[in-house]
């Protein structure tokens, strides 16, 4: 399998690492097809871009006519033979307009119903990253079930479809898993053994191992983020905080509640949690709620630990990395 190049930094482009388990799903998705559109949610920055473009790739050397659109990035690869796809794409990726994120992200779906009934291609897949917030997350129930009808009632016959999504945006969930369209899976950061991996192939000096894997939790952005402050993680966390909106009313508002989910995600699970703090640190991606129960199948790639508290893992929640969590923790020690 030819391993794709990433950008990781600027001036530095790094080769696919690890995801061993995630690509033998992708093996199984290319010999089966999807029976409803997978979509795939995760941390920011936890691999799941570069998991799709190795998918692209993979799927590619199987004999795939393959679309691959980042409307946000107004990015795109496709792998087929028919020009006047590759044509419209690269049109609508050109505009310069704001409509033209929104325009992709649908055209991808159109391309792929051109490509089953009107080229009467056999195999084909389309994986979409970050759609959902190209087009509004009130939209993203509708985008689904176009998946789904591509795949259910396809404008001709075919051999296998393979239809991926992927988001970082966690209320997306809640939306897509109430309908039965969709096969929900989430993907967690690096593995240790694969983050050390990608950590090798960073530019010395750098911190040791350990350091980074304690502060980044194998989310290989955090570690480009690191990377590109020059290691100076109180910078990372500082920029985190502003990114993230913790302001001293935030904090002063939920100062109690935060406190203890800083030092266990898990408070955030209680009953008497606010819903609304739980909303809020889902919504600016901080923390993933409602874990999945470890096994395997239900997960892209490996699983997180069922806890790891010094990484900021609960059983039942956790944040996004231990960046987030001390964030969250130098905000609260700010109001004092």
């Amino acid at each position: 399998m030819k391993r794709v190049k990433l950008s990781f930094a600027r001036g530095l482009e790094v080769e696919f690492t690890d995801r061993e388990s995630a690509i033998k799903q992708v093996e199984e998705l290319a010999e089966k097809g999807t029976r409803f559109p997978m979509v795939v949610f995760g941390p920011e920055g936890c691999g799941k871009t570069a998991w799709l473009k190795q998918a692209t790739e993979l799927l590619r050397e199987h004999g795939f006519e393959v679309v691959y659109v980042d409307p946000q990035r107004k990015d795109f690869i496709a792998y087929t033979s028919v020009g006047d796809v590759v044509r419209k794409l690269a049109e609508v990726a050109a505009e310069a307009t704001g409509l033209a994120q929104v325009k992709l992200a649908s055209l991808v779906v159109d391309v792929a119903k051109e490509l089953v009934g009107r080229w009467r291609k056999r195999r084909v897949a389309v994986l979409v990253d970050e759609a959902f917030q190209a087009i509004g997350l009130d939209k993203a129930e509708v985008y689904v079930k176009g998946l789904l009808n591509l795949i259910e009632y396809p404008p001709a016959s075919y051999d296998v479809i393979v239809a991926v999504a992927a988001t970082s945006e966690g209320m997306t969930r809640t939306a897509i898993g109430r309908h039965f369209w969709a096969l929900l899976r989430p993907m967690w950061n690096m593995s240790r053994r694969g983050f050390e991996e990608l950590y090798e192939k960073v530019p010395s000096p750098k911190p040791k191992p350990e350091d980074a894997w304690r502060a980044t939790g194998g989310n290989p952005r955090a570690l480009s983020l690191l990377y590109q402050v020059e290691w100076r993680i109180e910078r990372a966390i500082a920029e985190l905080a502003e990114g993230k909106g913790l302001t001293r009313r935030f904090t002063e508002r939920w100062g109690r509640w935060l406190e203890e989910a800083v030092e266990d995600p898990d408070s955030l699970s209680r009953a008497e949690a606010p819903e609304e703090l739980v909303r809020e640190l889902t919504a600016r991606n901080l923390i993933v709620c409602d874990m999945y129960a470890r096994d395997p199948w239900l997960w892209i790639d490996e699983p997180p630990p069922s806890k790891d508290l010094e990484l900021g893992i609960g059983r039942y929640v956790a944040w996004q990395t231990p960046l987030h969590r001390e964030a969250v923790r130098r905000a609260l020690e700010g109001r004092k």
